[in-house]
C-alpha cells in the first residue's frame, strides 16, 4: 500500500500486486539475481519504491476526478518503467494489479454527493420532461376537443336553421293552400288568420307556466287585433311549387 498526489492536490491510496521472475538462466542473470541486492529484503524495498515512484509520477500528471477511469494507463505506464528497472536486476515484471484506489474521506463525501446531485438533476430533467409531455398531450386533447364541440355546435346550428326554414316553408305553403281553399269557397280569408290567431291563445293558455292570461276584450282591442291580423295578410307568402 503507499500513496500517490494528484496535480490538485488530492491523496490517493494505492493497494499493489506484482508478480515477477528471473529473466531467463543465463549466467550473468543468476549473477544479478544473487550479488545485486545484499538482501531479499532490500532488492523487495528497492522493487516496491521503483512501484510507488512510477506510479506517483503518472498521477502526478492527473486530476483527482481522472484517476478512477485511469487504472489500466496507471498500469501500463508503471510497468513499461518498471521492466526497463528490474531487467538490471535480473528479473521482468510479469503481472501488475492495482486491486484498490481510495481517496480521502472527505472527497470519497464529495464524490458521493456530486453524484446524488447529478442523480438528482437527471430525475428532475426527466419529471420536467414527463410533466411537459403530459401537459402538451393534455392540451393536443382539449384542442382536439374544443374543435369537435365546435363542429358539432356549428352542425347542430346549422341543421336547426334548416329545420327552421323547412318548417316556416311549410307554414307558408299550407297557409296558401288554405287562402286558395277559401277563396274557392266565397270565404273571406282573414278567417285564416283570426282562426291563427285563436290556436295560438289556446297552446298559450294550456302550455304557458303563468296563472293568468291577459286579453283585451274590448271593441277597440278587438279592431286593433284585426287591423293586425289584415296587416299580416299582407305579407308575401311563398307559393306552392
Amino acid at each position: 500500500q503507499f500513496q500517490a498526489i494528484t496535480s490538485d492536490q488530492a491523496n490517493v491510496y494505492f493497494t499493489a500486486m506484482m508478480v515477477y521472475g528471473a529473466i531467463n538462466e543465463s549466467e550473468e542473470t543468476i549473477k544479478n539475481i544473487a550479488f545485486k541486492f545484499v538482501s531479499e529484503k532490500d532488492f523487495l524495498t528497492a522493487l516496491v519504491r521503483s512501484v510507488e515512484g512510477s506510479t506517483r509520477g503518472f498521477v502526478a500528471t492527473k486530476r483527482q476526478a481522472e484517476i478512477l477511469g485511469l487504472r489500466g494507463e496507471i498500469v501500463s505506464e508503471v510497468k513499461d518503467n518498471l521492466d526497463h528497472v528490474i531487467e538490471t536486476w535480473g528479473f521482468h515484471l510479469i503481472d501488475l494489479q492495482l486491486n484498490d484506489i481510495t481517496f480521502d474521506q472527505a472527497i470519497t463525501t464529495s464524490m458521493a454527493q456530486v453524484v446524488a446531485s447529478n442523480n438528482l438533476k437527471a430525475a428532475a430533467t426527466n419529471e420536467g420532461d414527463a410533466l411537459l409531455i403530459r401537459k402538451t398531450k393534455e392540451a393536443e386533447a382539449m384542442g382536439t376537443a374544443v374543435r369537435i364541440e365546435a363542429e358539432a355546435e356549428r352542425t347542430a346550428s346549422q341543421l336547426r336553421g334548416q329545420g327552421v326554414a323547412l318548417f316556416r316553408e311549410e307554414v307558408a305553403r299550407g297557409l296558401a293552400q288554405a287562402a286558395r281553399q277559401l277563396d274557392a269557397n266565397s270565404v273571406d280569408s282573414s278567417l285564416i288568420l283570426f282562426s291563427m290567431w285563436t290556436e295560438t291563445i289556446r297552446q298559450m293558455a294550456e302550455n304557458g307556466r303563468g296563472n293568468v292570461l291577459f286579453l283585451d276584450g274590448s271593441p277597440e282591442g278587438m279592431q286593433k287585433q284585426m287591423r293586425d291580423l289584415m296587416a299580416m295578410q299582407q305579407l308575401d307568402v311563398v307559393n306552392e311549387p
